[in-house]
């Protein structure tokens, strides 16, 4: 089944609804996904070096107070999913033009999703700056993604590359406001960090569909 995936890797929500569809998808052993990975950054003015965290939350949220509270609530989210997480571990807001491009080129291999969950282990459990391109090159590499195709995609202009991925999200007529989004065999549309519960019916659905139900 082909799931295509529109995502920020700094995003929270992305994190764990993507852990989310990934139980829901363990209740339908029969169906294999095949994921397509589409970037879209939530803060795609972010310098390239990226920022430091309070001063990106304090101007995200308004206030202190305000991100503690949004933050609670992802926190508490991840805790009865059993996911790792550590929102004080992480000292900068990366930007994730470059992370994502390495994603891209880990796809025409088949290892988008293993770069994706390291990817997001590096940032939500570790605290490591993902925007950083020793750190991008050493988790691509690692699951086997070639070291110089690496380096070279790390050095391309990333403006170029925010605005492709701009086009496509909207090529896909899709009013995005927010991730995760996730589209089942390009034809059904669920939005947000829902429960596994929620992914099941349209699973169904779209399985029916292509011939792929029991």
């Amino acid at each position: 089944m082909l799931i295509d995936v529109f995502s920020d890797l700094i995003c929270p929500w992305c994190y764990i609804g993507i852990h989310r569809l990934s139980r829901a998808l363990a209740e339908r052993p029969r169906l294999k996904p095949a994921w397509r990975w589409h970037p879209f950054l939530l803060s795609p003015d972010l310098p390239e070096a990226g920022i430091d965290r309070a001063q990106y939350l304090t101007a995200r949220f308004g206030t202190r107070e305000r991100a503690k509270q949004m933050l609670a609530v992802v926190e508490e989210a991840a805790r009865c999913d059993g996911l790792p997480l550590n929102l004080n571990g992480i000292t900068r807001t990366p930007n994730t033009l470059a992370a994502h491009r390495l994603v891209l080129l880990a796809e025409t291999i088949g290892a988008g999703e293993q770069l994706v969950d390291a990817l997001f282990t590096a940032y939500f459990a570790d605290g490591f700056d993902i925007g950083d391109h020793d750190l991008l090159l050493a988790l691509a590499t690692g699951i086997g993604v070639d070291p110089d195709q690496t380096t070279a995609c790390l050095a391309r202009n990333g403006r170029q590359d925010l605005a492709r991925f701009q086009a496509e999200v909207q090529g896909y007529q899709l009013d995005l406001h927010a991730v995760p989004c996730f589209i089942f065999e390009r034809r059904f549309v669920l939005a947000g960090a829902q429960e596994p519960s929620a992914f099941l019916p349209l699973l169904d659905i779209a399985a029916g569909e292509t011939g792929l139900a029991a």
